[in-house]
Parts: structure tokens; C-alpha cells; sequence
């Protein structure tokens, strides 16, 4: 079938990311907006724009039968859900294609089986991921806790089944703690996901995150779009991303793929996917499966000249893969900063009206926002306005590049998450890529002494 007019389920740039891709394909966009959001940029451009309630994402983006609404009002034929809030929810999707509306994502029961953490931990398992050693599901019970803990060693990590963004997680470093932060880990995780549901997993030292890109036809084929590193975090949100990771070979890089690829195929997968690892010592650990597009997709698209906004769109539309994965080829090196409207090292959140915008430019310079002069931005939604994005053809040349953009690139009348990023790449450890998921952490810590 064809797609001649998509629903856009999602606000900000990646709104306006999913709208460039549509228009440059003759697709006709329907933006939906909060009343806080109506004069944003998406809401500008798109072809159609339909107000879906108040400022509360509740309400609003989050407001399924009124985001069904808007698409039947607008006569939209496909629903993009972006990423975050409705993207990873299996009932939004099966309730899109009840009403005979095309959803731009996988299929709904392999968004429910990797939205749950313990079953997607089982089906990586079947599927030959390599997994943290743990409980093979959840746990209740304090004496079969302490008997996985014992048999895996301490310390041990007590993670949420549903969720994710750290919550419901705590390290456990010897038995007598370990009644305590299982309740406290399944208490956080009723109040912030209505699921207590836990297990345990052995918690690695030191690891770095990385993650493959995945995308499949839903017929069986798959391909892999190489890896990104996303290491470099605070309170598990990530900072920076990079393609490729400065620590993996093009063996493992390779051999990794082709895992990820593979079980995709066996899985019948369909649409952008992301299988991510913690990578220590040289080894790879299952840890979850997003089932949308990620925020750092532009790393991937830089390295591979592959637009996977628009694949997904061919996908969903019935297209087979437009590229084969003897013909992809990973070239030179990207790095995408996150910009929030933030203190940048006390991470407070800064709303308000940007009095001056002025984005970074040049050559292989991209940046993702939604942000101009005269813009307010809300304070009632996810914090970040910008993604600053280099390519170069090596790593060292991806930096200076970087650099410069980040000293070209101006927001005024709020603060930004700008001068953060000028001072990790200021950092010996960043520009050797020698850090983990801690490292961020630790040198926060290390500022405040």
C-alpha cells in the first residue's frame, strides 16, 4: 500500500524529524500538539495540526483515544510514534491497526514480549544474545533471591521488570542488604511503573554501553547498522553518543551484527529496533531491546548514509529493505551531543523564552531541534531542545569539528547543556574514549569537591 498522509504522535525535533523525512518522500504530515505547544516548529510546518488537549502529557500526547481522534479527523492513513510516549506501548499500536491505520513501528506483541525486561531477557536468551548472568525470570521470594545472588557472586543489581531510566534499580553489595533494597527496588517500581515485579542480575564493575542498530521487514529479513556508544551518562540517560564505538573492533563489531541481525530474522521483526549491551572485558551482555527509534539514530545515519526515519516509512508501507547488508559500509566517525534547557552541571531544569537562537553550521554539522527566536520553551516536558550532530572522517577530526560547532552554536534567554559538553571534550579520558558508564558520574562528583 501506499502512504500519502502520516499522523505525527510525538512533539519537539523528533516531530519535526519525522515530518522533513515524510515531506521529502511527498507524504503529507499531521502534527498534533499539546495548547502549550502551539506555536511550535513542528506545528508550523506540518501540513495539518490538530490540538489534542491541555499542557499535561496525560492529557495530551500520552491521550490515546484523542490522538485516534485527530487522526480520523485529519483523514491521516499512518501513525509515527517517535520516541517516549506512546512509541514503546503495544495497546497504542494494536489499537492503530484496529482502525485500519498503518503504524510506522514493530509488531505489537514484539513490542509488549521487549517492553517487559524479564521476558525480553528470556526471548534474547532463545534467540542466542549473550546474557548478564542472573535469574532467568522474576523474583519474589527473599531465599531464592539470596540463592541466584550466592550462585552468581555480589555484588548483584535488582532492576524493575517495567521501566527503565534507573528507577526500580538498586546494587546490592552483600546478603544482609539484600531484603531491604529488594523492597525498596519493588516499591519504586510500583510507584513509578504500577509493577513491583524484579529480578537479579550480576552487576558488572565497570562496563560501557553499547548498542546495535537492528532494522527487519517483518518477513524474515534483517540487517544491522553497525553499533553506537552511549557511555557517557548520568542517572542512565545518556549524554553524548558516538558511531563507531572507539573500542570495538571490526571483528566483534562484525560477529556482534550478525548475532543481532540473525535473531532479528528468527524473530520476524519488522521496522528500527535497538539491541543494547554492557561490553566489558571484551564481552557483550544482553541488557534490553528498544522497539522504536532512538535518539541518537543521526550517529548512524552520518556513518552509514542510511535515513532510518524513511526506511521506516517504506517498511511500514510494505517495502522490502532498500539496503542489503554486503552493501552497507561503515564510514568515518559521528558524535551527537545532547543540548537540554538546563543548568549544565546542576542539571536544574531551565524553561522560558529563547531570546536569540543561532544554530552551528558548516560542513557535516546537523542539528536537530525545533528551537527560534521568540520560542518559549514548556516546562512540561522532557528537557532537552537540541541535537548537535558531527561527522568526521576519523575521530580525532569528528572532535575538532565538534568543538568548533559547540563554539558556533547559540541559545540565549536560557540556560543550555552547552558548556557541559565544551568542558568533556576539554577531558583527556574523552578524547582518548576511555570511559564507561560511570565515568560521567564520577567527574560531577569530582567538580563538587
Amino acid at each position: 500500500m501506499t502512504i500519502s498522509r502520516i499522523l505525527i504522535a510525538n512533539r519537539g525535533e523528533i516531530a519535526l524529524r519525522i515530518h522533513r523525512a515524510a515531506h521529502e518522500m511527498g507524504i503529507e504530515t499531521v502534527a498534533v500538539h499539546s495548547t502549550a505547544d502551539a506555536d511550535a516548529m513542528h506545528v508550523r510546518l506540518a501540513d495539518h495540526a490538530v490540538c489534542i488537549g491541555p499542557p499535561s502529557a496525560t492529557d495530551s500526547y500520552l491521550n490515546i483515544a484523542n490522538i485516534i481522534s485527530a487522526a480520523e479527523i485529519a483523514q491521516a492513513d499512518a501513525i509515527h510514534p517517535g520516541y517516549g510516549f506512546l512509541s514503546e506501548n503495544a495497546k497504542f499500536a494494536e489499537i492503530v491497526e484496529a482502525h485500519d491505520i498503518k503504524w510506522i513501528g514493530p509488531k505489537p506483541e514484539h513490542i509488549r514480549t521487549m517492553g517487559d525486561k524479564v521476558e525480553a531477557k528470556r526471548t534474547a536468551g532463545k534467540l542466542g544474545l549473550p546474557l548478564v548472568p542472573g535469574s532467568d525470570g522474576a523474583v519474589s521470594e527473599i531465599e531464592e533471591a539470596r540463592k541466584i545472588a550466592d550462585e552468581i557472586g555480589y555484588p548483584v543489581i535488582i532492576k524493575a521488570a517495567s521501566g527503565g531510566g534507573g528507577r526500580g534499580m538498586k546494587v546490592c553489595e552483600s546478603e544482609d542488604q539484600l531484603e531491604t533494597l529488594m523492597q525498596q527496588a519493588g516499591s519504586e517500581a510500583k510507584a513509578a511503573f504500577g509493577d513491583a515485579t524484579v529480578y537479579i542480575e550480576k552487576y558488572l564493575g565497570n562496563p560501557r554501553h553499547i548498542e546495535f542498530q537492528v532494522f527487519g521487514d517483518g518477513e524474515g529479513n534483517a540487517i544491522h547498522l553497525g553499533e553506537r556508544d552511549c557511555s557517557l551518562q548520568r542517572r542512565h540517560q545518556k549524554v553524548l553518543e558516538e558511531a563507531p564505538s572507539p573500542v570495538i573492533s571490526d571483528e566483534d563489531r562484525m560477529r556482534m551484527g550478525e548475532v543481532c541481525s540473525k535473531a532479528m530474522r528468527d524473530m520476524g521483526y519488522r521496522g528500527a529496533g535497538t539491541i543494547e549491551f554492557l561490553w566489558e572485558n571484551g564481552e557483550f551482555y544482553f541488557i534490553e531491546m528498544n522497539t522504536r527509534l532512538q535518539v541518537e539514530h543521526p550517529v548512524t545515519e552520518a556513518i552509514t548514509g542510511v535515513d532510518l526515519v524513511r526506511e521506516q516509512i517504506r517498511i511500514a508501507a510494505g517495502h522490502p529493505l532498500s539496503v542489503k547488508q554486503e552493501e552497507l559500509e561503515f564510514k568515518g566517525h559521528a558524535i551527537e551531543c545532547r543540548i537540554n534547557a538546563e543548568d549544565p552541571f546542576t542539571f536544574a531544569p531551565s524553561p522560558g523564552k529563547v531570546t536569540y537562537y543561532h544554530p552551528a553550521g558548516g560542513m557535516h554539522v546537523r542539528v536537530d531541534s525545533g528551537l527560534y527566536a521568540g520560542y518559549s520553551i514548556p516546562p512540561y516536558y522532557d528537557s532537552m531542545i537540541a541535537k548537535l550532530i558531527v561527522y568526521g572522517r576519523n575521530r580525532e577530526g569528528c572532535m575538532m569539528r565538534l568543538k568548533r560547532a559547540l563554539e558556533e552554536m547559540v541559545v540565549e534567554g536560557v540556560k543550555t547543556s552547552i558548556p557541559l559538553h565544551q568542558a568533556l571534550l576539554e577531558q583527556e579520558d574523552v578524547q582518548t574514549g576511555n570511559y564507561s558508564i560511570k565515568w560521567l558520574e564520577d567527574w560531577l562528583k569530582e567538580r563538587e569537591v
